[in-house]
C-alpha cells in the first residue's frame, strides 16, 4: 500500500496484485485443433501470438515513473480487451476443463504470501481490473496536487480507479471469480466496493483542495468536506466488517478511520464559519463542540498513521478550538443564545462532485478482430438481441410494480390511512414541516423561556437608567462646584459657566432619558403581548406537542358493540396491502437477480437449430415472475376496493368527520402560536440589541464627562492661584501671556490627578481673544438619537443614524473605537462584536458604532415588528 501527500493532505494508492509466467499459446492452439480443425488453428497463430504478448506484459512489473504507468495502464487495457473476446470462445473454468493445462496464478496484493491458482478466465478477468485500478491510483498519486494541471489529473484518475474496482464488483466479475473458487480477499466484491469507495473519497478530496485553494464560500467548503467524509466512513464500515476485518494492516485502517473524523470536522468547522457569518452563534458553538469530539475520538484510536496527517489534524483542531473560545465569549457577552444540543441539529449537507468513471467504452472488445473467424459475428448479435429481450421484459415489469405501489400510497392518503388508526391507538404524529417548527421553537427555550428574556430587557434597561443618572450626577456635581466659586470670587472668576459648556451634553442626556422612556414603553407593550399571548402559544411547550392533538375517541353509546370488530377487520386488511408491497419488492429483486445469472453465450456457441427457438425456450424462465406481478397487482386492486368500504364504515362508527376538522383546527392553532412566538421573539431580540447598543453609547458619553470634569478641575485650580496672587498685591500686567506661558512649562500639582494626554489646556484667554474653550466647539452627534422603540405610528424625533448635528462634542482624538479581540487574531468573516453580515454598513460622523441591525431611521424603524402593538 502506497501512500504520500500531495499539497497538504497525505493520500493511498494500491500495490498490484502479482503473478506468475503463464503460456496461454500452446493450450489455446490445443483447444482449437481439438474443438474446430487444425486449419483453424494455424489460422488463429497470429491471434494467439497476440494475447500470449499481452499476457506478458501484464507480467512484467511496472515503474513508478508517470510514463511507465501510462504505458502500464494500456496494457492492462489492451489485455482485458483480449480477455473479453477470449472467455465466449475458450471454456476456461474449473468445472469445464476442455483447455488442459492452463492454470493462472494470482497472489493478494494486501497479503503477499497467499495465493490463488485457478484454470478460470474469471480469475484472470478480476485480478486485471484490480490491477488496473490499482495503476489509476498510482498515476493519481504521482500527480503534484499543488498545481491545477495535477490537482486535476488526481481527481480523473481517482474516478477511473473507482470505475474500475466498481466494474469488477457490479459486472459480476468479482462473484464469479469467488464462485470459481478464487481465494483470496482482494477479488471479493466486498474488498471491491472498499476500494471504489476510498478512491472516490480521494477524488472528493482534491476538489475539496481546489474549492480551498479557491478561496470559495465556507458553506460550498463545508458541503464538499462533508462528502469527502461520508465516501471515508463507508470506507472504514467496510474495513470493519468481514472478510476484510481481518486482513488490512491496521494503520492503513487507522488511516481511512481518521480521515473520515477529519473530515467530518471540517464539514462542522466551514459550516460553523457560514453560521458565524450568519450571527447564528448558538449553533456555530455546537457545531464546532460536535467535530471537536469527532476528531478526539479518532486520534485515540488513530495508530501508525502518518505524522503529517497528525500534523494536519492537530491544525485544524486549533483552529477550531481558537474559534469556540471566541464564539462563546461573544455568545455570553452580546448574543446570550442557548447552545442546542448536538442530537437536535439536522445532519450536514454534503455536495457530491465526483462519481465512479465508466470504463464501458475503453473495455468495450467490440471492435476487436481478435478471433473473429473463431465465432460467427452471428451468435455475439444473436446473444444482443436475447439481452434487449430480457431488458425490455425487466423494464416491463419494473414499471406495472412502481405503479401499483404509487396507487397505493395515493388511495391510502385520500383515505387519511394509517393515521386515523394510529390515531385511535394514541399514535398521533404532526406533519413534519409544523413538526419541525414545533421543535425549532423548544429548542430556542418555547414561551416557557420568554420570561427570562424578559427579565434581561428589564435588567438591560435598568443598568442603562443607572449609567445615565451617574452621567447626570457627574455634569451636576461640577456645575455646584463652578457656582460655589463663582459666587465666592464674583466677577473674579472669568470662566464660563459649566451649562453654557455642557449644554449639548446635557441635550444629549436628555435624548438618551426619552429614548429609555419610549423603549420601556415598547417593553410593555411586548409584556403585555406575551401575557395576553402566552394561553395560546403554552400549546407549544408540551412535550410530546402530539400530546395537544385530538384522537379519534370511541362512540359514547354502542347500538350493536362491533366497533372493535369494524377497526380489527381494517387493520388486518392493511396488513395484507403491507404484505403485498413486499411481495412486490421481493419480485423485482428476483427478476433482476434472473438477469444477472441469465448467460446463454454458452448455449449459443455450442447449440444447433434456430436461435430463436433457443430464445422462446429461454425467455420463458421469466413467465412465472411476469404472472405473480399481474396476480399481484389484481389482487392489491381487490384489496384497496375492500379498505375503501371498510373505512367508510368506520368513519361513520367513529365520527371521522369531525375528528378531521378538529385535528386541522388544532393545526392552524399551533401554527398561529409558532408565527405569534416568532414575532415575539424577534421583537425581544430588537430590543436587547438596543440596549446593548445604547449601553455602549452612553458609557462613551460619561467618559467625556470625566474628561471634561478633569480639564475643568485643573481650570479651577489655576484660577484659584491667580486670584489669590492678585488678591494678594502681586502685579500680573501680562497675566495673560504668563500664564499662556507658565500652563505650557510647570506641571500642575502632584497632589491632583493629571489631564489625560488629550485633555484640553487649562483656561487662559488673552483679553479680547476668544474665550471659548475647547469643549464647545462642534462635535458628532452620537448615533443614538431616537428612542427604541417609538409608540407604534409615532413619528420618528430625531433624523436618522449618521445625520449630521451642528453641536456634538469630540471624542478625544486618540481613544480608539472599543475592541473584542480576546487575544486572538480575527478568522473569516469577523467584523466586530455588532455587525450585520448581510447588510452594507452605512458611513457616520462620530466614533459610536452602528446598532447591529441595519434600520433607515435613528432606532428600529416603526414598521418592526417590535413596535407594533401586540
Amino acid at each position: 500500500m502506497a501512500s504520500a501527500a500531495g499539497s497538504s493532505n497525505v493520500m493511498l494508492a494500491i500495490h498490484e496484485k502479482k503473478t506468475t509466467p503463464t503460456d496461454l499459446y500452446r493450450p489455446l492452439r490445443l483447444y482449437i485443433a481439438s474443438a474446430y480443425s487444425e486449419r483453424e488453428a494455424a489460422a488463429a497463430d497470429d491471434d494467439l501470438s497476440v494475447v500470449r504478448d499481452l499476457r506478458a506484459a501484464v507480467e512484467q512489473p511496472s515503474l513508478p515513473d508517470p510514463s511507465s504507468l501510462e504505458q502500464r495502464r494500456d496494457a492492462l487495457l489492451a489485455y482485458a480487451r483480449a480477455l473479453a473476446l477470449v472467455e465466449p470462445r475458450f471454456p476456461i473454468s474449473p468445472d469445464r476443463a476442455h483447455v488442459h493445462s492452463l492454470t493462472f496464478t494470482w497472489h493478494d496484493a494486501f497479503k503477499g504470501n497467499k495465493k490463488c491458482a485457478l484454470a478460470s478466465i474469471h480469475l484472470e478477468k478480476a485480478a486485471v481490473l484490480f490491477n488496473l485500478g490499482a495503476v489509476y491510483s498510482q498515476i493519481a498519486l504521482a500527480a503534484d496536487r499543488s498545481t491545477d494541471v495535477g490537482i486535476r489529473t488526481a481527481c480523473g484518475a481517482f474516478q477511473s480507479a473507482a470505475g474500475a474496482f466498481a466494474w469488477l464488483k457490479e459486472c459480476g466479475v468479482a462473484a464469479k471469480a469467488v464462485a470459481a473458487g478464487a481465494t483470496t480477499v482482494d477479488v471479493t466484491p466486498e474488498c471491491a466496493g472498499m476500494l471504489e469507495k476510498l478512491m472516490l473519497a480521494q477524488a472528493q478530496e482534491c476538489f475539496f483542495e481546489k474549492v480551498i485553494a479557491g478561496g470559495k464560500p465556507p458553506a460550498l467548503c463545508s458541503k464538499v468536506a462533508r462528502q469527502v467524509g461520508i465516501f471515508y466512513e463507508e470506507a472504514y464500515a467496510a474495513l470493519s466488517a468481514p472478510p476484510l476485518s481481518q486482513h488490512f494492516d491496521k494503520s492503513w485502517v487507522s488511516h481511512v478511520q481518521l480521515k473520515a473524523a477529519q473530515f467530518y470536522a471540517d464539514a462542522c468547522y466551514r459550516y460553523s464559519l457560514d453560521l458565524h457569518e450568519k450571527e447564528e452563534i448558538a449553533e456555530e458553538i455546537a457545531r464546532l463542540k460536535i467535530g471537536m469530539s469527532a476528531l478526539a475520538d479518532a486520534k485515540k484510536a488513530a495508530r501508525g498513521v502518518a505524522a503529517q496527517l497528525l500534523d494536519s489534524v492537530n491544525k485544524l483542531e486549533s483552529n477550531m478550538k481558537t474559534n469556540l473560545e471566541r464564539a462563546m465569549k461573544e455568545n455570553d457577552r452580546v448574543y446570550l443564545m442557548r447552545v442546542p444540543a448536538a442530537g437536535s441539529l439536522g445532519a450536514l449537507p454534503a455536495a457530491s462532485l465526483v462519481k465512479p468513471t465508466s470504463l464501458a467504452e475503453v473495455l468495450d472488445a467490440s471492435k476487436e478482430r481478435l478471433f473473429s473467424s473463431l465465432v460467427p459475428d452471428g451468435s455475439m448479435k444473436a446473444l444482443s438481441k436475447y439481452t434487449e429481450m430480457v431488458d425490455d421484459i425487466i423494464r416491463t415489469q419494473a414499471e406495472k410494480l412502481q405503479q401499483a405501489s404509487e396507487i397505493t400510497r395515493v388511495r391510502l392518503k385520500e383515505m387519511d390511512l394509517p393515521d386515523s388508526i394510529l390515531s385511535l391507538e394514541g399514535n398521533i404524529t404532526l406533519p413534519l414541516d409544523l413538526k419541525e417548527d414545533v421543535e425549532a421553537v423548544q429548542i430556542s427555550g418555547g414561551p416557557a423561556g420568554l420570561e427570562s428574556e424578559l427579565q434581561q430587557l428589564r435588567d438591560l434597561r435598568r443598568v442603562n437608567q443607572e449609567l445615565l443618572v451617574q452621567t447626570e450626577e457627574l455634569l451636576q456635581k461640577e456645575a455646584n462646584e463652578d457656582a460655589q466659586f463663582r459666587t465666592q470670587f464674583g466677577s473674579r472668576w472669568t470662566r464660563p459657566q459649566s451649562s453654557t459648556l455642557t449644554k449639548n451634553i446635557q441635550d444629549r442626556l436628555n435624548l438618551f432619558a426619552a429614548n429609555l422612556k419610549k423603549a420601556a414603553d415598547s417593553d410593555s407593550l411586548i409584556e403585555r403581548g406575551v401575557n395576553e399571548n402566552y394561553p395560546l402559544m403554552s400549546i407549544l411547550d408540551k412535550r410530546p406537542i402530539e400530546s395537544a392533538l385530538p384522537s379519534i375517541s370511541r362512540p359514547i353509546m354502542s347500538l350493536d358493540g362491533n366497533e372493535d370488530a369494524i377497526v380489527g377487520a381494517l387493520k388486518q386488511s392493511l396488513r395484507q396491502l403491507e404484505s403485498l408491497g413486499a411481495q412486490r419488492a421481493g419480485l423485482e429483486d428476483m427478476l433482476k437477480e434472473m438477469k444477472r445469472k441469465d448467460d446463454i453465450l454458452p448455449k449459443l456457441m455450442a447449440g444447433v437449430g434456430s436461435h430463436d427457438d433457443l430464445f422462446k425456450k429461454e425467455i420463458a424462465k421469466y413467465d412465472s415472475i411476469c404472472a405473480e406481478i399481474a396476480d399481484n397487482i389484481v389482487a392489491q386492486e381487490q384489496l384497496l376496493l375492500q379498505i375503501q368500504a371498510q373505512n367508510e364504515q368506520f368513519a361513520a362508527v367513529f365520527n371521522l368527520e369531525d375528528y378531521k376538522a378538529s385535528r386541522e383546527r388544532c393545526y392552524k392553532q399551533i401554527a398561529a402560536a409558532i408565527a405569534k412566538y416568532r414575532e415575539i421573539k424577534k421583537n425581544i431580540n430588537e430590543g436587547l440589541n438596543f440596549y446593548v447598543t445604547l449601553q455602549e453609547a452612553i458609557g462613551k458619553i460619561k467618559q467625556q464627562c470625566s474628561d471634561f470634569i478633569m480639564t475643568r478641575n485643573i481650570q479651577c485650580r489655576e484660577m484659584i492661584e491667580d486670584v489669590q496672587r492678585k488678591l494678594a498685591g502681586f502685579n500680573f500686567s501680562s497675566s495673560s501671556h504668563s500664564s499662556v506661558q507658565r500652563n505650557a512649562s510647570v506641571p500642575p500639582d502632584q497632589s491632583s490627578p493629571s489631564p489625560p494626554p488629550h485633555a484640553q489646556p487649562p483656561y487662559a484667554a488673552p483679553p479680547g481673544g476668544d474665550s471659548r474653550p475647547g469643549y464647545s466647539q462642534p462635535e458628532p452627534r452620537p448615533a443614538y438619537s431616537q428612542p427604541y422603540p417609538p409608540t407604534y405610528g409615532a413619528p420618528p424625533q430625531q433624523p436618522p443614524y449618521g445625520a449630521p448635528h451642528p453641536g456634538q462634542y469630540h471624542q478625544p482624538p486618540h481613544q480608539p473605537p472599543p475592541s473584542h479581540d480576546y487575544g486572538q487574531p480575527a478568522y473569516p468573516g469577523w467584523r466586530g462584536p455588532y455587525y450585520n453580515a448581510h447588510q452594507p454598513q452605512p458611513q457616520q460622523p462620530g466614533p459610536y458604532p452602528q446598532p447591529p441591525y441595519n434600520a433607515p431611521g435613528a432606532y428600529p424603524p416603526h414598521q418592526s415588528n417590535y413596535y407594533r402593538p401586540q
